[in-house]
C-alpha cells in the first residue's frame, strides 16, 4: 500500500508540471503569437533597442504594423502584428502569388461578359472590355498598377472560377503559415469575414517577391493598357495607366509592393525597399487617415534601415512550407533574387513571460496538496508499523502525526516544486 501511495504522490507531482506546462503552451497557442514568436501576439509596440538604436517614428497611428528584414525574416518592430483586419486590395498579393505562376505572360485570353459580371459595385477598375483579347501580362499590370478588380476576375475565371481561386488562395495562405487570413473574394473587395493581418500580408509580399514576374509588375510605375476598338479605323486603342502606390518612384529604393483602400478596411499598405544591400518589408494597416499610410510606412522603413544591427528581433517571419514552390514563372520574366530561407523560429521570444497563467497556478497548488497528502499518509503508515514492531519506542520530542523532520522535508520539497514551476518557461 505505501508503494501505491508513493506512486500517487509521484504522479501528482509529475502531473503538476505537465499541467503547468500545458496551460502555458495552450495560452500561447490560443493567441496568434504562436506564429513567429510570442511578442508578435501582443497589442503594445514591440521593439528591443540596443545601444545607439534610433527611436521609432513618434506618430504611428496604424492599428497594426510591422517592419522586417526580407532576407533573414527577422521582425525588427511591430504592433498588433496578428490583429485580424480587412485587408482591402493588399490581398491581391496572395492572389498573385497563388495564380501568377500558372499562366505564360505572353498568352492571350478573350474576355467574356460572364467573367466581368460579378465585379463588386464601386470596385477599382483598369478598364477591361468584354469580347476582346488580352495578354496575360497586360491583365497582371491591371492588377498591380490599377488594382483592377475586373482584371482579377478575368484571371480568376481563367483559373477555374472565383470559388476555386478562393480555395486555392486559402490553401496557399496555409502553406505560408498565414493563419490570420480568411479569403472570401480574390480581389480584396469588402466581404463579411474577410480578414488578414500585418504579419500575413508581409508573408505574402515576401513570397511574391521571389517570383521575377511578380517583382517586375509591382515595381512598374506606368504602362500602356489595351483599350477598345476605334470605331473609325477598327484598330485597337490603348491608354496609359499609373501605379497607385504613392511611394513608388518617390521613396529611395522602393520595390513595390501593394496598396489598398476601402471604406471598411481603411488604408492598407505593404512595401519593400532596398538600401545598402539590405531589403526591408513594411506593412501598415488602418491608420487614422488614408494618406498617413504612406507617411507611416516610409517612417518605419527609414527607422528600419537606421536601426540595422542596433535592435534585437522581436519575432520571425516563418517560411513557406510547400516543398516545391517555383521561384519564377516560365513566361520570360527572368530569375528574381530569392531571399535565402531563414531558419524558422516559431517560438522566438526575446524577454521572459510576465507570469504564469491561472491554470498553471491551480495545477501547482493542486499537485503540491496531493503530494503533501500522499506523503503524509505514507509517513503515518510507516510510523504505525514501527510502533507496532517496537512498542517501547518513544516518539521524537515535538513530533506530529507526520513527523517533525518529515513535515519540514515535505515543506521544503513543496517550496522547491513551486520555485521550479515559477522558473519554468516554454
Amino acid at each position: 500500500m505505501p508503494q501505491i501511495v508513493s506512486r500517487v504522490a509521484a504522479a501528482a507531482a509529475a502531473s503538476t508540471l505537465v499541467l503547468a506546462a500545458g496551460a502555458l503552451t495552450a495560452s500561447g497557442q490560443d493567441a496568434a503569437s504562436a506564429i513567429g514568436g510570442e511578442r508578435l501576439g501582443r497589442s503594445a509596440v514591440q521593439v528591443a533597442p540596443q545601444a545607439g538604436a534610433p527611436a521609432l517614428p513618434p506618430e504611428l497611428t496604424g492599428r497594426s504594423w510591422l517592419v522586417a528584414d526580407a532576407d533573414t525574416g527577422e521582425v525588427l518592430a511591430a504592433r498588433n502584428a496578428h490583429l485580424q483586419l480587412p485587408p482591402a486590395s493588399t490581398l491581391k498579393m496572395l492572389f498573385a502569388d497563388t495564380v501568377l505562376p500558372k499562366f505564360d505572360r505572353a498568352a492571350e485570353h478573350k474576355v467574356t461578359t460572364a467573367e466581368l459580371a460579378n465585379v463588386g459595385a464601386g470596385s477599382s477598375l483598369v478598364g477591361v472590355k468584354e469580347n476582346l483579347p488580352y495578354r496575360v501580362e497586360d491583365l497582371w499590370r491591371g492588377v498591380f498598377l490599377s488594382s483592377g478588380n475586373d482584371a482579377v476576375h478575368v484571371l480568376a475565371n481563367m483559373n477555374g472560377g472565383l470559388q476555386q481561386t478562393v480555395a486555392e488562395m486559402q490553401d496557399r495562405a496555409q502553406t505560408l503559415q498565414a493563419r490570420d487570413t480568411k479569403v472570401i473574394s480574390p480581389d480584396g473587395y469588402d466581404m463579411d469575414g474577410q480578414v488578414s493581418s500585418a504579419y500575413d500580408l508581409t508573408l505574402f509580399a515576401r513570397a511574391g517577391l521571389r517570383n521575377a514576374d511578380f517583382r517586375s509588375y509591382c515595381s512598374t510605375r506606368t504602362a500602356h493598357f489595351p483599350g477598345g476598338l476605334d470605331k473609325l479605323t477598327g484598330q485597337r486603342t490603348s491608354f496609359d495607366i499609373a501605379n497607385t502606390d504613392r511611394l513608388l518612384g518617390k521613396y529611395p529604393g522602393l520595390i513595390g509592393v501593394k496598396n489598398g483602400y476601402t471604406t471598411n478596411a481603411g488604408a492598407t499598405f505593404t512595401g519593400a525597399a532596398q538600401r545598402g544591400g539590405r531589403t526591408l518589408l513594411v506593412t501598415v494597416m488602418h491608420p487614422d487617415a488614408q494618406a498617413r499610410v504612406y507617411d507611416e510606412a516610409a517612417g518605419l522603413l527609414d527607422w528600419g534601415f537606421a536601426a540595422a544591427g542596433k535592435v534585437q528581433p522581436v519575432g520571425q517571419l516563418v517560411e513557406d512550407t510547400s516543398a516545391a514552390r517555383p521561384a519564377t514563372t516560365t513566361g520570360g520574366g527572368g530569375t528574381a533574387p530569392v531571399a535565402p530561407a531563414a531558419q524558422a523560429h516559431p517560438q522566438a521570444v526575446h524577454g521572459r513571460d510576465p507570469g504564469l497563467a491561472p491554470a498553471a497556478w491551480t495545477a501547482i497548488a493542486l499537485g503540491a496538496a496531493l503530494a503533501l497528502w500522499a506523503a503524509g499518509r505514507t509517513a503515518v503508515r510507516r510510523r504505525t508499523a514501527r510502533a507496532a514492531a517496537a512498542p517501547a519506542a518513544l516518539p521524537h520530542p515535538g513530533a506530529t502525526a507526520v513527523g517533525g523532520r518529515g513535515r519540514r522535508g515535505l515543506a521544503r520539497r513543496a517550496r522547491a516544486l513551486v520555485r521550479d514551476a515559477l522558473d519554468f518557461r516554454p
